[in-house]
C-alpha cells in the first residue's frame, strides 16, 4: 500500500485470501471522510454478471436532473472479491482507475484520492474463470499466494475461527495519515544508480528468454524499484540492496510474465535469470561499508 500499488491474492479456495484483505482494511483507523465522494471500504463481490456501470458508477435522472451515483470503487480501500469471475468487458472498467487513480464517466473526469488501493483475490481453480488481459496483470504491482498452512498453524486457525466472535478484539492499529506520510517517505529512499541498471536488466532479460512469450514491461522495472525502495523503508534501511531486489522479484513479476509452454514453472524461468543477471560488485562493496 505504502509503495503506491495495488495487489492480487492469488490461491485456492478457503485458505484466507478475502479474511486477510479484510483484516489488512480493518486495521486503518480511516478518521473523518475527507471527501463526500470517497468512502473508507467497499467490497466488490465479483460475478459473472456485473457490469462496469456496477463498479464505476452511472448517472440516473432524478426529478428532471442528472444525478450520478457511484460505484464501488470510489474508496479508498478496494477488495475486489474473486475477480477472474468478471468478464472482460467489466475487468477493464479497472483499467483507468488503477493506473491514474481516476474514473471517466460520460465525458466527466473524478480523482479517487489517496490512498487508494485495490487488493483482489483470484481463485486458480473453479468454472467460469476468464483470465485477466495482460494490461490489467501488468497494473497490479504483486501477486502473492498463501499457500495451505502447516498442520501447527492450521490447529491454530481452526481454534481461533471456529468461533463467532474470533473477530471482536480486531480493531485499527495506524492511522490513514500516517500511511501517506509513509507513502511520501518512499520517495526519499536512495537508490543507486547501479541498483537501476540492475533491476532494468533483470526485466530487460525477460525479453530475451526463449520461454518467456510474453516478458516483462518498463512499467516491471517501476513497480520493482517502488517496492524495492518501500521493503527497505519498513525495514528501516537507509538503501535498496541488491538483496532486496531478488527478495521481491519474483512475486512482482509472476503475473507479468507468459510462458511459451504453459506447463513449465514461472518460478524456475524467473530464478534462472536471476542467476544469470550479474550483481555490480563495486555497489556490494559500498553497501558493506
Amino acid at each position: 500500500m505504502i509503495a503506491g500499488g495495488h495487489v492480487i491474492l492469488a490461491d485456492s479456495h478457503g485458505v484466507g485470501k478475502t479474511s486477510l484483505a479484510k483484516a489488512l482494511a480493518g486495521c486503518i483507523d480511516w478518521g473523518k471522510r475527507s471527501s463526500p465522494l470517497m468512502e473508507h471500504f467497499s467490497r466488490i463481490q465479483c460475478t459473472v454478471d456485473l457490469l462496469p456501470q456496477d463498479i464505476l458508477g452511472y448517472n440516473r435522472l432524478n426529478s428532471e436532473k442528472m444525478v450520478f451515483n457511484k460505484g464501488p470503487i470510489f474508496s479508498h480501500f478496494v477488495l475486489c472479491d474473486e475477480i477472474n469471475l468478471l468478464t472482460p468487458k467489466t475487468q477493464g472498467s479497472f483499467f483507468q482507475a488503477m493506473e491514474e487513480q481516476t474514473v471517466s464517466i460520460e465525458g466527466k473526469t473524478f480523482k479517487l484520492e489517496a490512498p487508494f488501493f485495490i487488493i483482489s483475490t483470484m481463485n486458480l481453480k473453479g468454472v467460469h474463470l476468464f483470465p485477466l488481459p495482460a494490461p490489467q496483470l501488468d497494473r497490479f504491482m504483486i501477486q502473492i499466494s498463501l499457500g495451505y498452512p502447516d498442520a501447527e498453524t492450521e490447529i491454530e486457525i481452526v481454534k481461533r475461527h471456529g468461533r463467532g466472535d474470533s473477530w471482536e478484539n480486531y480493531g485499527p492499529v495506524v492511522g490513514a495519515k500516517d500511511i501517506l506520510a509513509w507513502k511520501d517517505a518512499v520517495d526519499e529512499v536512495p537508490i543507486h544508480d547501479d541498483i537501476v541498471s540492475y533491476i532494468v536488466n533483470l526485466v530487460r532479460s525477460t525479453r530475451s528468454h526463449p520461454d518467456i512469450a510474453v516478458p516483462g514491461s518498463p512499467r516491471s522495472g517501476i513497480k520493482l524499484s517502488r517496492m524495492a525502495r518501500a521493503l527497505s523503508l519498513l525495514r528501516g534501511e537507509d538503501f535498496v540492496s541488491p538483496e532486496t531486489v531478488k527478495e521481491i522479484f519474483y512475486p512482482v513479476m509472476n503475473h507479468r510474465i507468459i510462458l511459451h509452454d504453459t506447463t513449465l514453472s514461472i518460478e524456475k524461468v524467473l530464478s534462472n535469470i536471476l542467476a544469470s543477471v550479474p550483481v555490480d560488485q563495486k555497489h556490494r562493496r559500498l553497501n558493506r561499508r
